[in-house]
């Protein structure tokens, strides 16, 4: 599959016009709530009318100007955020299979389907990338988004809306603990007691022989315990080399070389978390030397169903991790408090259904 053209097509069945309401993110610590146009049908588009998104730590760095798609040009303010997130399809050109009603959540990545890299079957790595959200493709704070239709999973009655806002981190724990070949004969440490890591601590649960998790916050680490860690482990108190796979959650500059201290020698590292300064106390050769694997995982793009079913088993839950839920509304009002010193549950959720009156 190719790039979509830029071509206009007639408006599909349904599909709305005019204006809407939009968040965006127009300068460092800013936002505003706009009207904008309502996205034109393209071909094989969908046009879906979100009602959950989650907030991120990459969020906070497009808000406050010091994320890398800013830097290196990727992205440019007006920004309409948000790339963890489900709604309802509005409409849809017909031969994206999808119809008006169905349930989806939104994947961030999404490959141009005809690179070489994409026809090698490394999607991830494509070399025409466009990402929800971040840069290429508006986010879904908005009354509607327009997308790709091979960017939506379907959601099944089981998964509420709620839920289904964490499937596109989920997706990412997913891939690390396939890439990592995690097994029952495991000793796992995750770091980090952030959504990511809260989200890795109960996979490890149901595939690890034991997990701990490791972590800076005391009531970060209880909810890791009821996540289903066997123990949570202040930073501080950890053993070097327990552990045959860790995987680093956090994204502070100095986890990685917790990491590499906490893995035994012959076991894997899977990093997650992005810290974007220089780790100091790395040795590189010890790495070599002690026969560590260390796996960047970029992101889970293949494991959208397998994250949703999941979800729906109860395999992973998302309830306990949710610490607040804002109006379309009150935008700032979340961001400001993701960004608050606050212990615990570390998702924050935007509910767009307020604008649901005027579909």
């Amino acid at each position: 599959m190719s790039l979509l053209s830029e071509v206009r097509t007639e408006p599909s069945a349904g599909w709305p016009s005019g204006s809407m309401e939009a968040v965006t993110i127009v300068g460092p610590g800013r936002l505003e709530t706009a009207s904008v146009p309502v996205p034109e049908p393209l071909p094989g588009t969908v046009l879906v009318a979100p009602r959950h998104v989650g907030i991120c730590g990459t969020d906070l760095e497009l808000f406050h100007g010091t994320s890398s798609y800013l830097a290196d040009g990727r992205a440019a303010t007006p920004l309409i955020f948000g790339h963890e997130w489900c709604g309802r399809v509005v409409s849809a050109d017909p031969g994206t299979g999808w119809r008006p009603g169905d349930r989806v959540a939104g994947q961030t990545m999404v490959p141009c389907g005809g690179c070489a890299r994409c026809r090698a079957g490394r999607r991830g790595l494509c070399r025409r990338m466009r990402e929800v959200g971040l840069y290429g493709l508006d986010g879904a704070a908005a009354k509607y988004i327009r997308v790709p239709g091979h960017a939506l999973a379907r959601l099944p009655e089981a998964v509420p809306d709620r839920t289904a806002a964490l499937v596109e981190p989920a997706v990412t724990v997913v891939e690390s603990f396939a890439r990592t070949g995690c097994s029952f004969y495991d000793r796992v440490a995750v770091l980090g007691t952030g959504t990511i890591g809260l989200l890795a601590v109960q996979f490890a649960r149901r595939v690890a022989g034991e997990v701990d998790a490791v972590g800076v916050d005391p009531a970060g680490l209880a909810l890791a315990v009821r996540c289903g860690a066997d123990r949570a482990i202040p930073v501080g108190e950890t053993t070097a080399g327990s552990y045959s796979l860790v995987v680093e959650a956090s994204g502070a500059p100095e986890a990685f070389a917790h990491a590499l201290d906490l893995v035994e020698p012959g076991g894997r590292v899977g990093v997650i978390g992005v810290a974007n300064e220089p780790t100091v106390g790395v040795v590189a050769g010890s790495v070599a030397l002690r026969g560590v694997s260390v796996l960047g995982i970029q992101h889970g793009l293949d494991h959208y169903d397998r994250t949703i079913e999941l979800f729906a088993t109860g395999a992973l839950t998302a309830d306990p991790l949710i610490g607040a839920t804002f109006p379309a509304g009150a935008a700032a009002e979340a961001f400001a408090f993701m960004e608050s010193a606050r212990s615990g549950p570390p998702k924050v959720l935007l509910d767009l259904t307020e604008w649901e009156g005027d579909r």
